[in-house]
């Protein structure tokens, strides 16, 4: 049985999959409800009375049936034509088990411009809707022909003045106007029929097209839907949390897992706006107004009003219950290769001034430090490519940020362990990445140390690297987004830079995700489109990126220890300096061993960065400098290491 908890809804429309498909995931995943999309239905072969049945099984309600599309018209033919087809709508509607209908404002020509005679037609509508039981739940669509904010929407549903007509708000089309939502608290709550909400990249696009192909769920995207969210819960909205999102991603990727997505939106929405605040459940029985009321609106039991749907309730009893606990770092990478690779791994880092100081008691594991950076080379790999096998942060709280990431529906992994090792929890990121908890030196919760038995070498200064800067992730194309709400939620973490930027093999899309205090930092990245069978590129780029004090001097010493560091063209140093007024010397020292030097704007800082070679085909390390401030992740000059990659592999494959 389904406990009682934060209450949400899915609208079909943004899965996958026949109506059948969606309508498992959506169970799967923990949502309480649907909206049917109606051409989902169309092309089921269930009767709706069967779709009923099926959502009954699943634990699922109908919470919505949408979209119903011009219904107001200046023909008078045309409007009574469109209210006998809402009589129809209404028949499936019964069949379904729903009680609330979306009407979206009119794009049609002759859509009406009085706003008293347009009051008229939707209280015809509404009237006829009430004698069924049922509700209109009216949508300004951005794009409307009359009617395209919320506030519009909402004084012609005032007029209108029927008890079966209220409002159902979008955030998208509220926030993509740039209207602001405050004074949505004003509005009675038992008005407020349904809440969607969906976030988005800004774009400066046509409104209707960001709309059909860019949307994405909370937390993925620039809007601020917290924002949005508090004063429709001011105004006493108790109905769910639905997400309506059109992405032509989401529309073509796995069903389940972009579900899960989905609901881990939605929790960390609540936590973000408070929710977990909330009250006991039962604390209340009418809905509370105004800002003090924002979080205790979805808390207990909230009713929406008297009449139509005042069963209606909204139940916060297992939301998210704090905030991530505070983080301090990456405690390590893990990379995992198959023997052979693992010793020249173990060479690399030994050439980049790392010290072997421990091999765990019974696992094929060594450790490698220096200054802070802790990497473990795990050597029971088969038949895999060098790569990074799992991250490991250092956490206030382990037990406690792996039961909340739990929470958030991140699986927990299942480990094998010996009867003297740290007891670990690992959750699995969206693309397997295993991901620790840890407290490095530590006994007790999280505490991994005394895992590894101390070969007798004391990690120093080394060749001056001070610890881990960030690392790098290239994620599938289907789950890139996940993977940035994922980190963003599970870790606490705040997106800081997006942006894309054209490689040579095709654009590539960038999101750097960050906590406050700049300890621990990941860089996503994702090919934008892959087609043909041509694919030149490093496929799934992973690498490892050390901070020093002087990458010059840390990357003098790496090369004279034998580090293999990768050669960049002269071609890049003769432009570089051309654009930069730098000293001879440093310009030679910078060609001599690689340097990329970035600058993204004139007051933003330098990057400094030099990079190895491949290891094992995917993998590779960086030794990076931050310079007067610098924020960023030196994507200006990627395009420029990933062709020398590229040479390189083709000059190693052809000896």
């Amino acid at each position: 049985m389904r406990r009682d908890h934060l209450r949400t809804a899915l609208a079909t429309v943004c899965l996958s999959g026949t109506l059948e498909d969606k309508l498992v995931a959506a169970s799967d995943a923990g949502f309480d409800g649907v909206e049917i999309f109606e051409p989902d239905l169309v092309a089921a072969p269930m009767r709706p009375g069967d779709v009923r049945v099926r959502c009954a099984d699943l634990g699922l309600s109908v919470d919505l049936y949408q979209p119903f599309r011009d219904l107001d018209s200046n023909d008078p033919d045309r409007f009574a034509a469109n209210l006998r087809r809402a009589e129809r709508k209404f028949d499936v509607m019964a069949e379904l088990g729903a009680d609330t209908v979306l009407v979206c404002s009119s794009v049609s020509p002759d859509a009406v411009t009085d706003d008293d005679r347009l009051a008229e037609q939707l209280a015809t509508l509404a009237e006829r809707a009430g004698r069924r039981g049922m509700r209109i739940a009216y949508e300004a669509l951005a794009w409307g022909a009359h009617v395209n904010t919320y506030e519009h929407s909402w004084d012609v549903v005032a007029r209108a003045d029927h008890p079966a007509l209220g409002l159902c708000l979008d955030s998208f089309h509220i926030l993509s106007r740039g209207s602001d939502p405050a004074p949505i608290a004003e509005i009675p709550g038992e008005k407020l029929f349904f809440l969607q909400l969906a976030d988005a990249p800004h774009l400066s696009m046509d409104v209707l097209q960001w709309s059909r192909h860019h949307r994405l769920f909370p937390g993925q995207g620039a809007f601020d839907l917290p924002a949005f969210l508090r004063p429709v819960l001011a105004a006493g909205y108790a109905g769910p949390l639905s997400l309506e999102v059109f992405n032509d991603v989401f529309r073509q990727a796995d069903p389940v897992p972009t579900a899960v997505d989905a609901r881990r939106s939605l929790l960390a929405l609540a936590e973000a706006t408070a929710l977990a605040d909330a009250a006991p459940t039962g604390a209340a029985d009418a809905a509370p107004t105004g800002a003090a009321g924002a979080g205790a609106a979805l808390a207990g039991v909230a009713p929406t009003g008297a009449g139509l749907g005042a069963a209606r309730r909204a139940v916060v009893v297992d939301p998210v219950a704090a905030p991530a606990p505070p983080l301090a770092g990456h405690a390590f990478v893990e990379l995992t290769a198959e023997p052979t690779e693992a010793d020249q791994l173990a060479e690399v880092l030994d050439s980049l001034g790392f010290v072997r100081t421990g091999r765990h008691r019974t696992k094929p594991v060594e450790r490698w430090e220096q200054g802070r950076a802790r990497v473990l080379i795990n050597a029971g790999s088969r038949g895999g490519a060098a790569a990074l096998g799992a991250l490991a942060v250092e956490s206030a709280d382990p037990p406690a940020a792996a039961r909340r990431a739990q929470r958030l529906l991140a699986p927990l992994l299942p480990r094998e362990r010996g009867p003297a090792e740290a007891d670990l929890a690992a959750v699995g990121a969206p693309d397997g990445t295993p991901l620790f908890f840890c407290r490095t030196g530590a006994s007790g919760p999280g505490g991994w140390s005394s895992d590894f038995v101390p070969t007798g070498e004391t990690a120093g200064d080394g060749f001056g690297i001070t610890g881990i800067d960030h690392v790098g992730l290239s994620e599938p194309f289907d789950h890139f987004d996940e993977a940035a709400l994922f980190y963003r939620s599970v870790l606490g973490l705040t997106p800081v830079s997006a942006g894309e930027f054209a490689a040579p093999f095709g654009l590539i899309r960038g999101r750097a995700l960050t906590d406050d205090a700049r300890t621990v930092r990941l860089a996503l990245t994702v090919a934008r489109l892959r087609r043909g069978d041509w694919a030149p590129a490093v496929a799934d780029p992973q690498y490892v990126a050390f901070a020093t004090d002087d990458v010059l001097a840390t990357a003098r010493a790496a090369r004279a220890a034998g580090a293999p560091l990768l050669a960049i063209p002269d071609n890049y140093y003769d432009d570089l300096g051309s654009r930069l007024e730098l000293p001879p010397d440093r310009l030679a020292a910078y060609r001599e061993l690689g340097v990329l030097h970035t600058v993204d704007h004139p007051d933003g800082g330098v990057y400094l960065q030099v990079g190895t070679e491949l290891l094992g085909g995917r993998l590779f390390l960086l030794l990076v400098q931050r310079v007067d401030g610098y924020d960023g992740y030196g994507w200006a000059d990627a395009p420029v290491r990933m062709a020398a990659h590229r040479r390189n592999r083709l000059a190693r494959a052809t000896g």
